[in-house]
């Protein structure tokens, strides 16, 4: 049988499957701090309406997930998101490398990794491709993907 927490990151992959935003934070603790390549640096409720966001706008969405490991502090995944990406229409395969830790059976901690180079090829085609490696440009998709968050946030609602 599976650790606990490895059946944790389970239900939380089966959830983004599902695109079921609210199911995936809930296996977030009250204080989670998560981390990736665009949205560096959420923490608590914020991380889990970054999720309901992605789920509720994503188009075209497929999840796969493998190699789930865990223990009673820390865990790893690697997932496979592939969707249109809305801005542009253009499809893009992401594989992301995950590590998580955990508190009193929660994710307290959550780290995807990926090439965001690599992404904006696929999102913005020409432009990601020539310029997705520059450090402005880089800034420029997460400033913007951080506006999105902050504008659904709002609509919501949501309470920092």
């Amino acid at each position: 049988m599976a650790h606990p927490n490895a059946q944790l990151i389970e239900r939380f992959y089966q959830a983004f499957q599902r695109r079921d935003g609210d199911a995936m934070a809930a296996c977030y603790s009250a204080d989670v701090h998560f981390s990736d390549p665009v949205f560096t640096d959420l923490r608590g409720a914020e991380a889990g309406d970054m999720w309901r966001m992605l789920t509720a706008r994503a188009e075209d969405f497929s999840l796969s997930y493998e190699d789930v490991q865990a223990d009673e502090r820390r865990g790893t995944a690697r997932w496979v998101a592939s969707y249109t990406f809305s801005q542009t229409g253009r499809r893009v395969v992401n594989h992301i490398q995950a590590q998580f830790e955990f508190r009193d059976g929660l994710i307290c901690r959550h780290v995807d990794r990926f090439d965001l180079w690599k992404w904006s090829r696929q999102a913005l085609g020409a432009k990601g491709a020539l310029l997705g490696w520059a450090p402005p440009v880089q800034a420029a998709i997460r400033a913007q993907a951080a506006r999105g968050l902050a504008v659904y946030r709002s609509q919501r609602g949501a309470k920092a």
